[in-house]
């Protein structure tokens, strides 16, 4: 896939209609926080209606993260078969140096705790999962609208997820936040491709989502095979 320079630490290079990798840096900067609002002026990413208040949404999400058909195979099928995915994935991020023995990581909605599994195993001992419902000791309770945690509190925070958020804006909002200076964002989203039911908003080109990153920069982008996209897609 050719690449095409942008800046001294600035690459590009996607193809439309497939899972895709963001890796974003957090400038280090005291720019203001983008509001909570769900009127994205932008035709390339768009909130799904059906939405009357946050709780409803809320129940759904919550419905999905606790659906017991889904929590099995999370479990028992999609578990060995994730950690080795992450694991792979996440000793790439080693490698490049985008992560260490010492980084602190967040993974956002990990729901099992398979990323943070990972994690552990190529040596990031100091990671945490964070979804609506918890799996001690892997993953604590939170909302991605609203982290339970302090600012700068992250060397990487990874998600896969960010077609679950009613509210684009707070979710990235929330990542600046929490994120060290000079940390890494790994955001793994799918372009022009419907979401399952359970989907807040859908994505169609990286434009939209470069501009949610109002303290960060992109750093690179490249294709990827999904994280387990068709266990998703099961109801």
């Amino acid at each position: 896939m050719k690449e095409i320079s942008i800046s001294k630490c600035i690459f590009f290079g996607v193809l439309i209609s497939i899972p895709i990798f963001l890796f974003l840096t957090r400038r280090n900067s005291s720019s203001t926080l983008v509001s909570t609002s769900t009127s994205i002026s932008d035709s390339d990413l768009k909130i799904r209606p059906g939405y009357p208040t946050y709780d409803s949404y809320f129940q759904k999400q919550l419905n999905k993260t606790l659906n017991p058909k889904l929590r099995k195979i999370w479990t028992t099928r999609d578990w060995d078969r994730k950690i080795q995915v992450f694991s792979k994935f996440f000793g790439e991020l080693k490698n490049r140096k985008l992560l260490s023995d010492s980084s602190k990581v967040l993974c956002i909605g990990a729901r099992m705790g398979q990323e943070v599994k990972a994690l552990k195993r190529v040596g990031v001992s100091d990671s945490i999962g964070m979804d609506l419902v918890p799996y001690p000791p892997l993953v604590v309770k939170g909302d991605f609208h609203n982290q339970p945690f302090d600012d700068e509190a992250f060397d990487l925070e990874f998600s896969n997820v960010f077609d679950h958020a009613l509210f684009p804006e707070k979710f990235v909002s929330e990542i600046e936040r929490t994120l060290k200076p000079g940390g890494i964002c790994v955001l793994h989203v799918a372009l022009s491709t419907r979401g399952d039911k359970y989907s807040a908003n859908d994505l169609y080109s990286i434009e939209p989502l470069k501009k949610l990153f109002k303290r960060s920069e992109l750093v690179h982008t490249r294709t990827v095979d999904g994280f387990g996209l068709d266990t998703e897609r099961l109801q």
